[in-house]
């Protein structure tokens, strides 16, 4: 199978984050506790070019109480998330979990950093392993700390 087109990622996207959204309304944010075997957050930023707090739901392949691993995947996209951009911009950033919000400082793992976390990502959720193959871009990783 080919490389998948960014309309289609982009619509894919959408209707993921959407879709979660409907869900979490429907069920009075009850559901889902896991998706995949992730952790499901909130992020959100400061967008880079409106100022504006942004919220993103996403999952997390490693969620521990000292730090959160995020994956700027986009599915595989040829270009990197607005939400990946925005923390990039400012990485002071909040992750909500369960209606509970903690304050994280974020950084993009360094190829070191990346390389030790990328086996362990690619097992919770191989499909990242598929997104990696589907673009020319390096997929960042993004390592979210307690402020």
């Amino acid at each position: 199978m080919g490389k998948q087109p960014d309309w289609a990622i982009r619509i894919g996207a959408w209707f993921l984050e959407n879709g979660h959204r409907v869900v979490l309304a429907l069920t009075g944010g009850r559901y889902p506790k896991k998706v995949l075997g992730m952790q499901p957050v909130e992020l959100y930023t400061v967008g880079s070019k409106s100022g504006q707090r942004r919220g993103t739901l996403l999952t997390a392949p490693i969620y521990e109480a000292d730090r959160v691993v995020l994956v700027a995947s986009y599915g595989g996209g040829t270009d990197n998330p607005a939400w990946y951009k925005n923390l990039v911009k400012n990485p002071a950033v909040e992750i909500a979990v369960d209606e509970v919000t903690r304050a994280y400082t974020a950084h993009t793992a360094s190829p070191d950093e990346k390389a030790a976390l990328w086996p362990t990502i690619t097992k919770v959720n191989p499909g990242y392993a598929g997104y990696q193959k589907n673009t020319d871009r390096e997929i960042p990783v993004i390592i979210c700390t307690p402020a």
